[in-house]
């Protein structure tokens, strides 16, 4: 298991979900070790790694900041890279969010499966779990403990008659992400919309790249994509979050009510705990 990269460069557009601007997205080859790393082309090619040291919030996203410069939204697209095992990958964005697409990482995928991929010299490097580690933020708790694959279990509990009380596994593995999780889209409640407009956020959302949920069912014509679609949702961010680790988890992550700002915590907590974890390279 040596690293990959894309074999090609290819670009799509689309608009921010929170700010609602236009951006041009061009995901391109990157040389071994380099990892995710996010430019800015409309700010003389600033660079901005894909890494747990420049998370800045995680309200309602994702956000890094580095030297005052903003990229947010990023958890799909990661999500999606580290779902098709690509390893090291530049990616260049002419504004401050990273286009939001359906709502989920599959178009993203796609993108990455006609760019095509390569394999590199250096060895796989992953982050090997030795000890547990667990945060909690009130009824909201997470956890990740040694395994020999890349596992996740969550779970989620809303009441909502398309929600209720969902529960999913998944193990990443010879193409499972493409399989089980990279449709699933983002969602929303429809009495939060007025609040996150208000504050600025999802100025871009729309019925196109969101499930907006009513208090008995949903705004969507179009049908779930999978019953439990939320829960696959939550292991989709859980993923692209985690990719700011620099590498693949070898360890099994267990999520109870998460969101981004828990996937924060509980990263930070692992780094700071040197003797829960090691790098280990693929033979």
């Amino acid at each position: 298991m040596n690293q990959t990269t894309l074999k090609n460069s290819i670009k799509t557009s689309g608009i921010g979900l929170h700010t609602g601007v236009a951006v041009n997205l061009k995901l391109k080859p990157a040389p071994e070790n380099t990892g995710y790393i996010f430019v800015r082309t409309d700010l003389d090619d600033f660079e901005i790694p894909a890494s747990v040291e420049y998370i800045s919030h995680c309200s309602y996203a994702t956000t890094l900041l580095r030297r005052g410069v903003v990229l947010s939204t990023c958890e799909h697209l990661l999500s999606a890279l580290r779902g098709a095992n690509v390893d090291n990958c530049f990616i260049e964005l002419d504004n401050i969010e990273i286009p939001i697409m359906d709502g989920s990482s599959e178009i993203f995928l796609d993108l990455i499966e006609r760019a095509g991929t390569t394999r590199q010299n250096a060895p796989r490097r992953f982050l090997k779990i030795l000890e547990k580690i667990m945060v909690e933020q009130g009824d909201r708790k997470m956890s990740v403990e040694p395994s020999d694959s890349y596992e996740i279990e969550c779970l989620i509990d809303f009441p909502h008659p398309f929600i209720n009380r969902q529960t999913f596994n998944f193990t990443l593995s010879n193409g499972s992400f493409g399989r089980e999780i990279a449709s699933a889209r983002t969602f929303g409640f429809a009495h939060e919309i007025e609040m996150l407009r208000k504050a600025n956020l999802t100025l871009g959302g729309s019925l196109e790249n969101a499930i907006v949920l009513t208090p008995d069912g949903m705004l969507n014509e179009n049908p779930l994509r999978y019953t439990d679609e939320f829960v696959r949702h939550k292991i989709l961010d859980i993923i692209g979050d985690f990719a700011l680790l620099g590498m693949p988890v070898m360890g099994k992550i267990k999520a109870e009510k998460s969101g981004h700002s828990v996937h924060a915590s509980l990263m930070s907590k692992l780094l700071k705990n040197e003797k829960a974890w090691e790098i280990v390279e693929s033979v």
